[in-house]
């Protein structure tokens, strides 16, 4: 397995992985960055899953609401935590009414099953949208305490 982040496992990578969604295949590798940045950071493998979920279903949720965006995966320490911040961006035509998207079960598309957004908020213990007629943005981070971390150190 690539590590997109260059770095050794256990050590906090630097800087954003971006993936450029524009068809199925850069799902796949979103959800492979996600997992490789989440084990990198220390998550435990179970943890990793979850993170790669929750990526999966905002790259799905690109392609098929506004064809094409982007999904960043930035390692981030805030103070004794350690984590994953997940950015899911497009330029589509936006979520139209958010408390329906964010409610289960609840899909404008055709074959859904409508626990996306519902799940990766449910997986990560922060999440953010923003939303108008000229796109989507989407941030969610998920956190584990890192005890060896320096209190008030901070990388992003």
């Amino acid at each position: 397995m690539r590590n997109p982040s260059g770095t050794a496992p256990g050590r906090l990578p630097r800087g954003a992985v971006r993936i450029h969604l524009r068809e199925p295949s850069d799902c796949e590798t979103a959800v492979i960055d996600a997992r490789i940045v989440a084990a990198a950071v220390g998550f435990r493998p179970a943890d990793q899953v979850l993170i790669a979920t929750a990526v999966s279903e905002l790259a799905t949720n690109i392609l098929r609401y506004a064809g094409t965006g982007e999904i960043r995966i930035d390692p981030v320490r805030d103070g004794r935590r350690t984590g994953v911040r997940i950015c899911a961006e497009d330029a589509g035509p936006g979520i139209r009414d958010v408390e329906e998207a964010m409610r289960e079960g609840f899909t404008t598309c055709r074959g859904s099953l409508g626990l996306g957004l519902p799940s990766v908020r449910r997986v990560m213990e922060e999440f953010h949208i923003r939303t108008s007629a000229q796109g989507t943005r989407i941030e969610a981070c998920k956190w584990f305490e890192n005890p060896s971390a320096e209190a008030g150190s901070r990388d992003a």
